[in-house]
């Protein structure tokens, strides 16, 4: 190992602890590359991003791949380097990256919780700790100054070194590869607060929780957290080969969607013919789900993230008194919802959106005591960061989690080579 430091170190050659050299390399997006990520993304040596005082500094070992990086490389439906502008950055470019696994190589004059040489995990949640919202006692992920780090914010883990709040860093489970702590933290947060946070309707022993997209990334968390929390999953997937995988994680079953055809928006209630078509196909996928369990109960929770194509049938499948939480719209945006599954029923329809600091150390922990897994299934060089998101922009992309190795030198580490 040098003792002396560098203005740029290769891909894996290693600083030493603490010793910051002024050049990296990252994975960049500029505006003129919008468009598909295969071509979107590019390796080009940047300045490593200073400081401030709340903030930590992160050599990057692995970095993990979410759908969110997908939006920025298209350019749509946020331009993120109009929004770095917006916030005072005028690099002219995006690093993007949510979810990290490294080194603490510099803290802030302010920070307290982390150290120069702690190993840690970093979770997206970024705001303004000074945001009267906050101060007032709000949850922060609620608050207007609310961003996810790595999307919203520059400066995200597809380069050597990182930057973040030091509220984000949480100690790296230690029994996790370098990747595989890399690949958990946004969906498995998410999934978390779905799950935990919405009181009355958090996960108890017993409870039905139906799963979209159960081999997805965020689906294999929910899996495991409803099964950690006492609960019953059944996934929805595509296939019967997704579908074994969830059980593999621990679904009491699932269900194939493909079997079914009334996917999307019903048509309208004073179409009786047409709707009365709607209403045979979601009771037949509710009694698929009964086949699974081998006894008629719906869902108390209904894990939601597809939206356009799913909503209506979730609703109504969802018990009497329970609750259908989404975090997306992978499907679109607009959902017709029959208001009197609603109110006569008394459902409810609940929008969830990443996580607060207590809810990623919740994940954090259950992973920790290895009662959740990242579901990491592939992994990646750093220069493959495009390819893995042009898998996912295509819908190819394996089930569970992927990351990409940035600064460790091959899969399987969990300390430094």
């Amino acid at each position: 190992m040098t003792t002396e430091t560098k203005d740029l170190y290769e891909i894996g050659e290693i600083p030493p602890i603490g010793q910051v050299p002024p050049y990296m390399y990252a994975q960049v997006i500029r505006r003129e590359r919008f468009g598909e990520p295969s071509k979107a993304f590019a390796r080009e040596k940047v300045p490593v991003p200073d400081i401030g005082p709340n903030e930590a500094l992160v050599y990057v070992m692995a970095a993990g791949i979410n759908y969110n990086n997908v939006w920025a490389a298209l350019g749509v439906p946020v331009d993120v380097i109009r929004v770095h502008a917006q916030m005072g950055d005028d690099s002219g470019f995006h690093i993007g990256g949510s979810d990290a696994s490294g080194i603490v190589y510099a803290v802030g004059s302010d920070v307290t919780n982390v150290k120069v040489g702690d190993r840690v995990v970093v979770h997206c949640g970024w705001w303004d700790e000074d945001d009267p919202f906050i101060k007032a006692g709000g949850d922060p992920i609620l608050a207007p100054s609310n961003k996810i780090w790595g999307y919203e914010t520059n400066w995200g883990s597809f380069a050597q070194f990182t930057k973040a709040q030091a509220h984000q860093c949480l100690p790296k489970p230690p029994h996790l590869t370098w990747e595989a702590a890399a690949a958990y933290m946004l969906v498995g947060a998410t999934a978390y607060r779905m799950l935990t946070h919405w009181s009355p309707h958090t996960v108890q022993p017993g409870d039905v929780v139906l799963v979209w997209g159960g081999s997805g990334g965020l689906g294999s968390m929910a899996i495991q957290i409803a099964r950690a929390l006492g609960g019953v999953p059944v996934a929805v997937t595509s296939s019967e080969e997704k579908g074994e995988y969830c059980k593999r994680l621990g679904a009491a079953g699932y269900v194939n969607r493909k079997q079914f055809d009334h996917w999307g928006m019903p048509p309208h209630w004073t179409d009786e013919e047409g709707y009365g078509r709607w209403i045979q196909g979601a009771r037949a996928f509710g009694k698929a789900l009964w086949d699974v369990l081998g006894e008629r109960r719906n869902p108390r929770i209904v894990f939601e993230h597809p939206g356009e194509d799913t909503i209506p049938t979730s609703i109504f499948v969802c018990d009497n008194g329970g609750m259908v939480v989404i975090c997306a719209g992978t499907t679109g945006y607009n959902a017709v919802v029959d208001l009197r599954y609603l109110w006569m029923r008394q459902k409810r329809l609940q929008g969830s959106h990443f996580a607060n600091d207590a809810q990623a150390a919740g994940i954090n922990q259950l992973v920790t005591e290895q009662k959740v897994a990242p579901a990491l299934s592939k992994v990646y060089q750093f220069d493959e960061v495009g390819l893995c998101h042009q898998l996912m922009y295509e819908g190819k992309q394996p089930d569970g989690n992927m990351a990409v190795l940035v600064n460790a030198t091959r899969p399987g580490l969990t300390e430094v080579a």
